[in-house]
């Protein structure tokens, strides 16, 4: 077995908790029942990635395979990479039936022919899901296996997952393959990211809640204390109940996807009386305001409740599942009165 190959799998292998390798190595299916059973899961991590490289070594493991060991834990574990969606669009209405053979043979023809050190795997999943890994090389060195892209393209859909490990002159390359291989006629970035892939797939699929509560239940009344003005207890609840029927209204009832942060450009011009010319340079003034919590949107969902914000938030905050993206540009609208901004 090639060096390159059994290092590759040993690093794979350390890198997934102890307790779900076997789980790993049985999706795979390259070792056998009893070659898993031998395994000794009470050593090292280390101990144990050289026992599987041996094993591996026995059955005369390949570039190939390793790739595809590579691609199930990424599949597992897709949180780990950084994805940013991109839509395909067709010229007509046409559609045409899915054929997987005839997408593979197109993507790495067209794929090969731009760059000829490039390595190509591809793994097919029940929900129609395709993985697709990519090795980079250049026309003087071989595909380096541990910068690696990833793709993740839904037949019968426009939408496609990339997670780039790549010099930038080689994602045009990839997306002119996706085109070609799908047969669709143009591709853009989506302006949406995010290390949680599901729910990248569950916005741009319209996935996520939308089914908004209607009735709410009768709260329980509260017994007012003495020396208390019950007029203001009332005005508590109603603010409460108000509060609550807004945020169903604007998030629906059940959980969020999951993002990371959203990201606002503001770019606007300074107003002034133009007699008093108090501005020499009429550049406009830019800002960069970037949100972020390990679940940004639930995070917005709890501020009204919790007292920390006015019910509803703004709709720059509430449009991201919506408009399914989050990195906005705010720009001045020009035939609009000043101090009117848009986002495009």
């Amino acid at each position: 077995m090639d060096e390159v190959v059994a290092e590759y799998i040993r690093r794979t292998v350390l890198k997934i908790p102890r307790d779900e390798i076997l789980d790993v190595l049985r999706q795979w299916g390259f070792l056998s029942d009893t070659q898993l059973g031998a395994i000794n899961l009470r050593q090292t991590k280390e101990s144990i990635s050289q026992e599987v490289v041996q094993l591996c070594e026995e059955n005369s493991a390949d570039l190939k395979q390793a790739a595809i060991l590579d691609i199930i834990y990424n599949n597992i574990y897709p949180n780990k990479r950084m994805w940013s969606v991109y839509q395909m669009k067709k010229t007509g209405e046409e559609t045409d039936l899915f054929d997987f053979s005839n997408f593979k043979k197109k993507f790495k023809g067209r794929l090969q022919s731009a760059l000829k050190n490039v390595t190509i795997s591809f793994r097919e999943y029940e929900d129609n899901a395709i993985w697709i890994r990519i090795a980079w090389g250049t026309p003087y060195t071989k595909p380096n296996q541990y910068k690696t892209s990833y793709v993740v393209y839904h037949s019968q859909t426009p939408y496609v997952f990339i997670s780039v490990s790549v010099l930038k002159s080689n994602l045009p390359l990839l997306c002119q393959a996706l085109v070609v291989a799908s047969n669709y006629h143009d591709i853009r970035e989506m302006e949406l990211r995010s290390h949680c892939l599901n729910s990248l797939k569950d916005i741009v699929f319209k996935r996520y809640s939308q089914n908004f509560q209607t009735h709410y239940p009768k709260q329980q009344k509260n017994v007012p204390t003495e020396n208390v003005d019950v007029r203001i207890i009332q005005e508590d609840k109603s603010e409460k109940e108000r509060i609550q029927r807004v945020n169903q209204e604007v998030f629906g009832d059940g959980p969020q996807p999951k993002l990371e942060f959203a990201q606002y450009k503001l770019e606007t011009m300074f107003k002034s009386d133009p007699n008093m010319d108090v501005l020499e340079r009429r550049e406009p003034f830019r800002c960069l305001v970037k949100f972020s919590s390990p679940d940004l949107l639930e995070s917005l969902k709890s501020l009204a409740p919790a007292g920390m914000a006015d019910a509803p938030l703004s709709p720059l905050l509430t449009c991201i599942p919506q408009k399914a993206r989050n990195y906005f540009k705010i720009r001045e609208r020009k035939d609009v009165l000043p101090g009117s901004f848009v986002s495009p």
